[in-house]
């Protein structure tokens, strides 16, 4: 067990939910905002901690890579563990500093009109993008230092996208987090269902035919 890894992952996604989802709960800056403070988070963290867990900060992206092979089982197993608790906490502390639960905690839910298999289907593709950036560029190596402002610019442009439709999540831990401290589950199952669909899709596309072959 790589403990150093471990709180890694927990801090990483503890600010991501923190500051993303906060983001969204205080509206400063309108989804152009919200997107670019998730995207900032990502950018930033995988600059601080790459080096030490990959940060992946994603349950949907730890379950792409464990496909590729470029984790292990049980580093996976650990780190969508954590990235859940640090998610659950981060809920928790945006009621204490939000002093509840009114502003809704930025939590992604369906907007009006988007149906339960459309808001799958918009989540699925914009955590296969998110997870295809992840395997392209940090896991083969290609992008070398520029790959976390690529990860982070693809979270952000998927936010601007999906934002208005599903909240854009494109992370299971994105969403339970909010959920869990506000108590709003509605549909939670479409983000968890999609997002792993697109993970397992990117990593299929990854190690069958995008994969360098050196």
């Amino acid at each position: 067990m790589n403990i150093r890894a471990i709180v890694a992952e927990f801090i990483g996604t503890f600010a991501l939910i923190f500051i993303g989802a906060g983001a969204g709960a205080l509206g400063i800056g309108g989804l152009v905002g919200v997107a670019f403070a998730h995207g900032l988070v990502v950018l930033t963290f995988a600059y601080a901690y790459g080096h030490i867990s990959g940060t992946h900060i994603n349950p949907a992206v730890t379950i792409s890579l464990w496909l590729a092979r470029a984790v292990d089982t049980l580093t996976a197993v650990y780190y969508i563990v954590a990235q859940l608790l640090g998610a659950i906490v981060a809920g928790f502390a945006l009621v204490f500093v939000l002093g509840g639960t009114e502003t809704g905690l930025g939590a992604t839910v369906l907007a009006p009109g988007v149906t339960p298999m459309q808001g799958l289907a918009i989540e699925a593709i914009l955590t296969f993008f998110l997870a295809n950036a992840v395997l392209n560029t940090a896991v083969s190596g290609k992008a070398g230092n520029a790959a976390g402002a690529a990860i982070g610019l693809t979270l952000t442009l998927g936010i601007l996208m999906g934002g208005p439709l599903t909240g854009g999540s494109l992370n299971p831990a994105r969403t339970l987090g909010p959920a869990v401290a506000s108590a709003n589950f509605a549909n939670i199952w479409v983000y968890f269902v999609g997002q792993i669909l697109g993970a397992v899709i990117a990593a299929l596309l990854y190690t069958n035919l995008l994969k360098p072959n050196d």
